[in-house]
């Protein structure tokens, strides 16, 4: 496919999304159903589709318009700094996109004439607020740096391997280079690859040396300091990326329990935990919890939540948010701190972790478990921002079950 026919085929896909579905899912149906576009068409198609969602606003206020067409332009024009002159070669009909006409001119050449700085930054207006409390001054810097495209984190596996192994392996079987395999400042089972390299075709993957995982995702899990030997529960266990970091750090003894209400999202991890060589992990039901009551070393609450602080990797969300979501994502988060506590012994530790980097979710949900539930302290908490610590935005809260 030509780079023309390519824009047009992100437009047209811009025009079909659901933001109530996986975007990724939809641009795969969107491949099987065009053949002749190679790999290497559908991951530029893809990059544009993805651009365009992250600078929705800022895009469609240069081209004047919100549709996939605008969309496109506007990223032309914002993104790769391309002049009307360069775009409009790439409008030349055919398998491309339609010429520009003048109406389009004159909106790419304008200097936009921004309504406010959550515009600018493409961040919702009624989050605006929000965004100064979380990042402060630092505001601007942060909202770009989740405009931008995430890198490719993956966790050593220390039951298969050290991180020098796993850099060797993560080269065989793929055109990674150690030049492009880099160490993350301050997470030491973390190493960064450049976006897009093939991990899953690598030894060190097919060999359970790693798992694609964010660098703060890692931090989090590891905030929990699981010990060998212990009773865990992650209790909202998910697709299982913290569960096995935790069974890693267990040495694969004791019993890891891993939960989650919506028990499909564990369907994976069985596999997953065979690939990481971790037999410790349990995973229960609704009924299984009763048993639990006051036995558990340390609980893990990943709770369900907006997922702002990943929002580069997925920027449909940032426009599928509402005001009545996040009031349903606080009462889960209220409801699973509140349970997951009843499984913790005297003495135990408690962490609460969201993908957020927004206060209703994280610091307001802490002081209000908190207020509720003087047995417990706050040992410390800490957030991870996109541009400062260079991975995902993340929260979490170490607490301690003091008496009963």
């Amino acid at each position: 496919m030509t780079p023309a026919a390519r824009l047009a085929a992100a437009a047209e896909i811009l025009n079909t999304l659901d933001f109530d579905r996986p975007i990724e899912a939809q641009l795969k149906a969107w491949g099987r159903g065009n053949r002749y576009a190679g790999s290497k068409d559908r991951r530029t198609i893809a990059d544009r589709v993805y651009m365009a969602l992250r600078y929705r606003r800022s895009a469609a206020l240069q081209a004047g318009g919100e549709t996939g067409r605008a969309l496109v332009l506007g990223t032309l024009a914002i993104v790769d700094g391309q002049s009307i002159d360069d775009i409009a070669a790439l409008c030349n009909g055919g398998y491309g996109l339609a010429s520009l006409d003048e109406a389009e001119r004159t909106a790419l050449a304008r200097i936009p004439d921004w309504p406010n700085d959550a515009a600018r930054l493409d961040w919702p207006d009624w989050l605006w607020d929000e965004a100064k409390q979380a990042f402060g001054d630092d505001a601007e810097r942060e909202l770009n740096a989740l405009r931008q495209r995430a890198p490719v984190d993956v966790r050593v596996n220390t039951l298969k391997a050290t991180v020098e192994d796993a850099i060797t392996a993560l080269q065989d079987g793929t055109p990674i280079s150690r030049d492009a395999i880099a160490y993350v400042p301050g997470f030491p089972l973390a190493l960064r690859l450049p976006s897009g390299s093939p991990v899953l075709a690598s030894r060190a993957w097919s060999d359970g040396m790693v798992e694609l995982q964010d660098a703060g995702s890692q931090a989090v899990a590891a905030m929990l300091d699981a010990r060998p030997g212990e009773t865990i529960l992650d209790y909202c266990a998910g697709g299982g990326g913290k569960t096995l970091a935790l069974g890693a750090a267990m040495e694969d003894t004791g019993h890891l329990l891993a939960f989650d209400v919506e028990t499909r999202r564990m369907t994976d991890l069985p596999q997953r935990a065979a690939r990481a060589g971790i037999t410790c992990i349990t995973l229960l039901k609704g009924d299984d919890l009763k048993t639990l009551i006051g036995t558990c070393d340390r609980v893990l609450v990943d709770a369900p939540c907006s997922g702002s602080g990943s929002w580069r990797r997925d920027p449909a969300g940032k426009w599928r948010l509402t005001s009545a979501a996040l009031d349903t994502f606080r009462r889960l988060q209220d409801d699973a701190l509140r349970t997951a506590a009843r499984y913790l012994r005297s003495g135990g530790t408690l962490l609460y972790a969201t993908c957020s980097v927004l206060r209703a979710e994280n610091e307001d949900r802490i002081a209000a478990f908190l207020d509720h539930h003087p047995s417990f302290s706050l040992e410390e908490n800490r957030r991870f921002h996109p541009a400062r610590d260079e991975c995902d935005g993340f929260f979490y809260a170490k607490l301690n079950l003091t008496g009963c």
